[in-house]
């Protein structure tokens, strides 16, 4: 069926609530017989394809192909050379054009023996702009594509007809010039917009909280103390480069140091994990809490990003004034067990509600966990 969507949750003609969910339903549920995979995108970072990847793969592996087009500049920051190794390493076919003047085109699409499907987007293959970022997408599928005459082997002969500066990276090549036009997401002084500084509300479940209610040695409080996190927050996070592949359940993880507010102590590494095969959805690591009988179930989680790896999280209990105050922020259900979660940005956070937050300098002398 063919969609129109605003996103973030704006305005929608069907079930899908942003890019993201449009892609999942492209690649994944609609278009079993498609033999090529196609991406047009201007901006392309790590966690834009973390959800795709071993869809890509098992894609490749069953004899299929991935095409990407992603801009590239020795000046800007348009695509990673994180998300180009990876794809390569899949086994994508990785086409970078120089400059983002020439290349600013978001489309996505499949192509199988006689029929393409096509989304026009002003989303990029970024985490941001793939779920929270302000963009609008329609998705047409065969009935519509064939109509106004489209085709992705015209377009990409098309385009390759240009006297374009495209290049063609390798790894076998990590020296060629095509990575030159790539940024490393791995620098440590990204600097961060204001609107990219966010904190995250959650609304915790029984599986969020029972190893922190549980008293030491129960049965309750063994296992993995996890707080359960939405399936779309791609952009809240650092790139999830660290792998662990089983076949295609591959699990995508990073590292962030996360300051316990009412702790009042910081873990540095703690983990935020992503099972591309398995739920599809963000875990973060709380071991810290367990059996401190701080949260229960319906209580809040306040996650504060504020910086590239440094977070801060506090607990409201759900009778207090914050929770109050920032329980209508979190709109959106995950699961069917009430949880929930949303979206502000830290300065709001500051102004209207009147919690602090340490800048990243301040952070770094906050007392650490030994």
């Amino acid at each position: 069926m063919n969609e129109f969507i605003l996103q973030p949750a704006v305005y929608k003609t069907g079930l899908s609530q942003n890019l993201l969910q449009l892609l999942e339903k492209m690649w994944i549920n609609d278009n079993k017989d498609a033999i090529e995979y196609n991406i047009f995108s201007g901006f392309g970072n790590y966690n834009g394809g973390v959800r795709f990847y071993s869809v890509f793969k098992k894609h490749i592996d069953n004899g299929g192909k991935v095409n990407a087009f992603f801009a590239g500049s020795t000046s800007q920051r348009l695509t990673s050379k994180q998300l180009v190794e990876r794809m390569l390493n899949i086994g994508c076919n990785i086409h970078i054009v120089n400059r983002k003047r020439l290349f600013h085109t978001k489309l996505y699409g499949t192509q199988s023996k006689d029929k393409n499907s096509l989304i026009v987007t002003s989303g990029n293959f970024t985490a941001p702009g793939l779920s929270h970022n302000v963009e609008s997408a329609i998705y047409l599928t065969n009935e519509i594509v064939s109509k106004i005459g489209f085709n992705w082997s015209n377009l990409k002969e098309s385009v390759l007809k240009q006297s374009w500066d495209i290049y063609l990276p390798s790894v076998l090549d990590m020296d060629s010039p095509a990575w030159k036009l790539l940024y490393d997401e791995r620098q440590e002084d990204i600097l961060f917009e204001e609107t990219q500084l966010m904190t995250m509300i959650l609304i915790l479940g029984h599986a969020d909280t029972v190893r922190i209610m549980a008293s030491p040695g129960s049965t309750e409080s063994k296992g993995s103390q996890y707080f359960w996190l939405s399936k779309d927050c791609f952009d809240f996070f650092p790139p999830l480069t660290i792998l662990n592949e089983r076949g295609y359940k591959t699990t995508n993880s990073c590292l962030i140091n996360l300051h316990y507010t009412d702790l009042g102590y910081t873990e540095y590494d703690s983990r935020v994990t992503f099972e591309a095969g398995n739920n599809v959805d963000f875990r973060l690591g709380t071991g810290k809490f367990r059996n401190k009988k701080i949260a229960n179930q319906g209580d809040m989680a306040v996650l504060t990003r504020i910086s590239e790896h440094n977070y801060t999280i506090r607990i409201f209990k759900n009778d207090s004034d914050e929770y109050k105050q920032l329980k209508p922020y979190a709109a959106t259900f995950i699961g069917h067990q009430g949880k929930m979660v949303g979206y502000l940005t830290n300065e709001r956070l500051k102004k209207e509600i009147k919690i602090t937050i340490p800048n990243n300098k301040e952070f770094e002398l906050l007392p650490r966990f030994q």
